[in-house]
């Protein structure tokens, strides 16, 4: 990748984005490694201990737990706190439905529907160290539920509410869950989830559960087993206004979220209570420098680490206002959350590179119908983001007013790793780069042997020192954690990703390094070869995958969207193919490259680079729970089956 990038110099830009000096995160950051303990000791006054810790760091390698011997809880920190204070009549969250329902709830009122929950749970025979299953759409009781977990000691597990029975089930069974707690149903595209049907599957193998807690939402007949099946209405009429908050030990278990299990078993990611609450409040605090005045949108679902860290706890625990919409971010109309973003005065937007690279394709004459003046930050997570979607962004959202943190992180890491802090004065932000590591992150390039590399040679990034936002383990899998994370490289955490750095020291992330084509003996990044083709004026977006090949070993197989207005032929695959040659080089020559209307993507909008991986190797799509559009890959393998058959046809 080249590193001539163009920069955005952050001193142009208004007074409003909250500069500090350049000294400051110099100052931040090497005080971070120099004395660590001294560093956490003083950013843990972010929350409000109940017992004050005794010790800042046991690091017992592979094993970090922070702040050891203090206690707190995590409802307390997002609930009590801002609703015994002035923040009692704030906003905490604009909720949306798609079908255009909303909630205006306080912290007030948030305070009142946590307790009554939380007396629900316990009623339900639900406490300290129980794990409770949540399979919710995104409505304000998600939220509830959650903190009403921490607020009785109980260990929350979030599904994703587009995964199957089975996923639910393995899920559950894993974490050995007390209860399922779900809605009636759930709003997508106009269509209701059968969410209650599809945890009824789910439980018939599931020995665990005693309760299944249904909360009413979409209005249509469920089953409802009066031995297990309870509505949360019927409880939440008798249920107590006040539960004390339990006193939960720094190093509890807060919650367990599964990774979504590409490669194997799902692994049950374990966070812990005071670390990761400390990780969470001061990464959004660095990266996005919120004020109480800040409307907050972060556009992740719940059933995802974003949702978890900055939907729920980290904006809450800072006592910020903000958005939550349960929709599609382009239904009924595709301009959907502009409009939202004007009705509520967003002022930091948070979001994917994919949904970014949607919008594109419908022109920047939407964005522009609606006021997004109240915006002063813009953030993109999930995937690389490539610069030609870093300066729509920049240009036809932020109107290059607002700088962009892109951030790099994982549901291991617990929060942001990697990400500019905009408010940095002079500190130029690189299209496409996640730029400098945040106080108390170390982060180094290795080769495989774990060398150190040079500028601008790509190799793994590993973590030399424990951060408050890591993971406990991974729930049932000591030796899974061991193996997965800290094997490679011995006292080092590597979460399996390329990176390159730079000549200014900024690092680029360049995807797994498990997506890596082997064209003739080298090694091709996915995401360098999409960032290429995303490059091209006519490509709205692109997917790549490989099929084997008996000369080179493995071939590039491309799928591509393209812009509005720009006609699939003949002559665009000529120039696709000439651009990825004069980008990368002749080994990155695509096989095959196919036009389709949509790519394959998650209803949390990432693209499902296997479902195009089997399409191109001619072999079962496998589970689809998650896919928001059936009919993407259905199109895509058309496109492919008809490629093949016309190159048949021409040799015959």
């Amino acid at each position: 990748m080249s590193t001539e990038e163009k920069k955005f110099d952050t001193q142009n830009l208004p007074t409003k984005t909250y500069f500090w000096p350049l000294k400051r995160y110099q100052d931040l950051y090497n005080s971070s490694l120099a004395d660590p303990e001294a560093f956490w000791a003083k950013h843990s006054d972010v929350l409000s201990w109940e017992k004050p810790w005794e010790k800042v760091l046991d690091w017992n390698p592979p094993y970090a737990r922070w702040f050891v011997g203090g206690k707190l809880n995590m409802s307390y920190q997002c609930v009590d706190r801002h609703a015994k204070s002035w923040r009692k009549s704030k906003v905490a969250i604009y909720w949306e439905g798609e079908n255009g329902d909303t909630q205006t709830i306080s912290y007030s009122d948030l305070y009142e529907n946590v307790n009554r929950y939380a007396s629900v749970l316990k009623k339900l025979g639900i406490g300290k160290g129980d794990r409770v299953t949540v399979y919710l759409p995104m409505i304000p009781e998600m939220v509830y539920i959650l903190l009403a977990c921490n607020r009785v000691g109980a260990v929350h597990n979030v599904i994703f509410s587009g995964f199957s029975s089975q996923s639910i089930a393995d899920r559950v069974n894993d974490s050995g869950s007390k209860m399922v707690v779900t809605a009636s149903g759930g709003h997508r595209r106009g269509k209701i989830l059968p969410l209650k049907e599809i945890v009824d599957e789910a439980v018939k193998s599931t020995p665990t559960i005693e309760h299944v807690l249904v909360i009413k939402y979409t209005g249509h007949e469920v089953a409802m087993d009066p031995t297990r099946d309870v509505w949360a209405h019927d409880l939440l009429k008798d249920a107590d206004k006040y539960v004390a908050p339990e006193a939960m030990e720094s190093t509890d278990p807060l919650f367990i979220l599964y990774t979504s299990g590409t490669t194997g078993k799902p692994k049950g990611i374990l966070h812990g209570t005071g670390g990761y609450g400390v990780w969470a409040c001061n990464t959004l605090k660095w990266a996005f420098k919120p004020t109480d005045e800040s409307v907050f949108w972060c556009t992740a679902d719940v059933g995802w680490i974003t949702g978890h860290t900055y939907v729920v706890y980290a904006p809450l625990a800072l006592g910020l206002t903000q958005v939550i919409y349960e929709g599609a971010p382009d239904y009924p109309s595709v301009d959907r959350w502009w409009e939202i973003i004007d009705k509520y005065g967003v002022s930091i937007f948070y979001t994917s590179p994919t949904a970014i690279r949607m919008f594109m394709r419908h022109g920047e004459e939407l964005p522009a119908r609606h006021d997004l003046g109240t915006l002063e930050m813009l953030g993109s997570v999930g995937e690389p983001i490539n610069p030609e979607a870093w300066e729509w962004y920049y240009k036809n959202i932020g109107h290059e007013n607002c700088p962009i943190s892109d951030t790099w992180w994982q549901t291991e890491t617990g929060g942001f790793m990697i990400t500019p802090c905009p408010g940095i004065q002079s500190f130029p932000l690189k299209p496409g780069s996640a730029t400098l590591p945040l106080p108390g992150v170390d982060p180094v390039v290795v080769d495989a042997e774990g060398k150190e590399l040079p500028a601008n040679e790509t190799g793994f990034i590993a973590i030399r020192k424990p951060w408050p936002g890591i993971m406990l383990g991974i729930y049932n899998g000591d030796e899974l954690y061991k193996k997965t994370y800290w094997s490679r490289f011995p006292g080092w955490y590597c979460p399996g990703d390329f990176s390159m750095k730079d000549s200014d020291g900024y690092l680029w992330l360049l995807g797994r390094a498990d997506e890596v084509i082997k064209v003739a003996g080298h090694r091709i990044s996915t995401a360098e070869l999409e960032h290429a083709l995303v490059g091209h004026s006519s490509v709205a977006e692109a997917a790549v995958a490989s099929r084997p090949d008996e000369v080179k070993g493995e071939a590039i197989v491309v799928f591509v969207t393209l812009k509005k207005g720009v006609e699939a032929s003949a002559e665009v695959k000529r120039e696709l193919t000439h651009h990825l040659r004069s980008a990368i080089g002749t080994i990155a020559t695509p096989e095959e490259i196919i036009f389709v209307e949509k790519l394959p993507k998650t209803r949390s909008g990432k693209i499902m680079r296997r479902l195009l991986k089997a399409v191109a190797n001619e072999v079962p799509i496998g589970d689809t729970t998650t896919l928001d559009d059936e009919t993407s890959v259905n199109e895509a393998r058309a496109a492919f089956d008809e490629l093949l058959a016309a190159r048949k046809h021409h040799k015959h």
